[in-house]
């Protein structure tokens, strides 16, 4: 296709005009594809002397001094929220990452730009652990947080293919899509392969296993440093952008990205491992047994693992060298399992709520159901991936039939767990049964407790990120979010803090809107999120219509007391005629308590006049 170009460069010695290339691109497609693929959308040619590349920097570079401040501890934090056990794991990726990032902060924002890089060392680690411990999952918690982009891609794939170094360097090209093309963002990016240890060469073969071998010189350069060329002979979709940038630019550019500062974590379960460790120990007469047999070496002996013991396992020494920063995960045990299925921010649960929301369906579990889900997974020794499997197993039959019957509760019981298809006929046969919606209520209430107390231990640490004081009150307005939302508590935080401001974005404008004044106390906009999540309406002119519907009441005790400005509490909003009421009544003793009785300055506010005002001035609001 190049050649193609070049020849229409020779034969028009000018930029070939829109109708040419489109020709040529068509006439290349339809080869390559049949008469299925057209060019259907014009392209613009650049001005005379214009240059629209864009030129503003991206990622870490000077532009944007202090956007990357992410300290270790409060990492760590964040996946102590969503990530069970794991506690060396947590510490020393939320390390290394960190540092990997605010190293190459450090570094463009020196005096003068400039740093020698020879000989420095890049954190890229290697995570050794069981599957369903959490690695793919860590790492993309920590991706989304540090907000850079993030590829994943399977080591056992690079050995199927002929063109095995194509294949690693395509992940250096999907790191570049997901940046938006945005190249210096790519440049500062997280790549992380999985299976890594399936590319290890086999000890059972004589001679070198080139397969296997080959693709870990392939990932040599690019763990390091290399430039890699967006453009790929093979590819014509790469092809097409590069036409593309000629035609905008009008003149030919070759775009590389380079790997200097883009990290790469590797992940593994490393069966064989274990006993490659045990054999070395046991030679240094550390005390492991020889006897042991091979399903009795603990999972913890992997963490005395070194780089000799990862060679004997088949990677190449300078591939091990580029991997500095190993990490160990604990495999998960029942109680293990339980917490996951407990904690608040685990996506298992959420996902479930939210396939049976969307049938219209609030599904809640008691805590004997997620002991027995927790017992079946141990059993699958698959870690988290096996309550999945067993809930999924569980959960499908009443997936598939309850949508039909109108049902806007289901419980999960540990009577469900264990026999599925018994309890649906029985939940069938009797979907409305006192008990069975006073068992739902009671395991709803349960967990409203539990998000409740998770959400009250962490309120230092909250109020500090949201500049908001989270009472014992405020847990149950975030708690409430969390389930309506069905998101993580982070989420039910953040759309709290949302909501909080644009009712004090509202309130800010009263005395615009207002003949009295008024502001709300932290009682009164809970109670207001609260009314707007159970209506479905939108904060602001909730609260609004709440400030409109008292305004009468509130004048009348303004113009009898020197009271200019009025604080609304919960009460208000629960109780406007009750509020407006006790306030006339103790406004209106104080005032009659200096006035003799049957002069015309003694008044008598009913309390219907004021409900009736109030009404009245809902109905002009609506109105308006």
């Amino acid at each position: 296709m190049d050649d193609t170009l070049g020849q229409a460069e020779k034969d028009t010695g000018k930029v070939p005009n829109q109708k040419e290339l489109e020709k040529e691109l068509s006439e290349y497609l339809s080869k390559k594809y049949g008469s299925r693929i057209k060019i259907v959308s014009p392209l613009v040619f650049p001005r005379p002397g214009e240059d629209r590349t864009d030129q503003t920097p991206v990622g870490f570079g000077p532009d944007r001094e202090g956007q990357f401040n992410m300290l270790p501890e409060d990492l760590e934090e964040y996946l102590d929220s969503y990530v069970v056990k794991q506690s060396q794991a947590k510490s020393v990726l939320a390390t290394k990452i960190c540092t990997h990032f605010n190293r190459i902060k450090h570094t463009a924002f020196r005096k003068g730009g400039k740093s020698s890089r020879v000989g420095m060392i890049k954190n890229n680690v290697l995570m050794i652990g069981p599957t369903g411990v959490g690695k793919t999952y860590i790492v993309k918690l920590i991706a989304e947080k540090l907000g850079v982009p993030f590829v994943k891609g399977d080591a056992t794939k690079f050995s199927e293919t002929g063109y095995v170094g194509g294949d690693v360097e395509d992940l250096v090209r999907d790191l570049v899509y997901e940046a938006g093309e945005d190249i210096a963002l790519a440049e500062n990016g997280i790549i992380y392969v999985d299976e890594i240890d399936k590319i290890a060469s086999s000890r059972n073969i004589i001679g070198h296993d080139v397969s296997r071998t080959g693709v870990q010189r392939a990932l040599l350069k690019p763990m390091e440093e290399t430039d890699v060329d967006l453009k790929v002979p093979h590819d014509p979709i790469s092809q097409i952008q590069a036409i593309e940038q000629y035609r905008k630019t009008g003149k030919k550019e070759k775009q590389v990205v380079n790997t200097r500062n883009i990290l790469f974590i590797m992940s593994g379960a490393f069966g064989d491992l274990a006993q490659i460790i045990k054999k070395r120990l046991q030679k240094q007469g550390l005390g492991f047994e020889a006897k042991v047999s091979p399903t009795d070496v603990p999972w913890e002996i992997l963490k005395e693992v070194t780089a000799q013991d990862l060679i004997e396992f088949g990677f190449e020494s300078e591939f091990v060298g580029r991997l500095p920063v190993i990490v160990v995960f604990d495999e998960l045990t029942k109680p293990d399992l339980v917490e996951i299925l407990n904690n608040p921010n685990n996506p298992i649960i959420i996902s479930k709520r939210l396939d049976f929301r969307s049938y219209g369906i609030d599904i809640a579990f008691e805590a004997g159901a997620l002991e027995k889900i927790a017992e079946m997974a141990a059993a699958h020794k698959t870690g988290a991936r096996g309550l999945v499997s067993v809930i999924e197993k569980v959960l499908i039959p009443f997936e598939k039939r309850l949508p039909s019957t109108g049902l806007k509760r289901f419980l999960v019981t540990s009577e469900v767990v264990t026999d599925p298809e018994a309890e649906l006929r029985k939940l069938l046969a009797a979907p409305h049964e006192q008990a069975v919606r006073d068992r739902y209520d009671r395991a709803r209430e349960r967990e409203l407790q539990e998000i409740k107390n998770y959400i009250m231990g962490r309120a230092d640490e909250l109020g500090v990120r949201t500049g908001l004081s989270i009472s014992e009150a405020r847990t149950g307005v975030i708690a409430a979010l969390y389930f309506e939302t069905l998101s993580d508590i982070n989420s039910a935080v953040e759309a709290f803090v949302e909501m909080v401001s644009e009712i004090r974005d509202e309130e800010a404008h009263w005395h615009e809107k207002l003949e009295v004044g008024l502001e709300l106390d932290e009682g009164a906009v809970d109670e207001i999120i609260l009314q707007a999540i159970a209506s479905g309406q939108e904060v602001g002119p909730l609260a609004f219509q709440l400030a409109k519907r008292l305004e009468y009441g509130l004048k009348l005790v303004r113009d009898r007391s020197d009271m200019a400005r009025f604080t609304l509490t919960r009460e208000a909003v629960t109780d406007m005629e009750g509020f407006i009421n006790d306030l006339i009544k103790r406004t209106y003793s104080r005032s009659c308590s200096s006035v003799q009785p049957g002069s015309p300055d003694e008044t008598e506010i009913p309390g219907n006049a004021v409900r009736d005002r109030a009404a009245g001035s809902e109905e002009d609001s609506d109105e308006r």
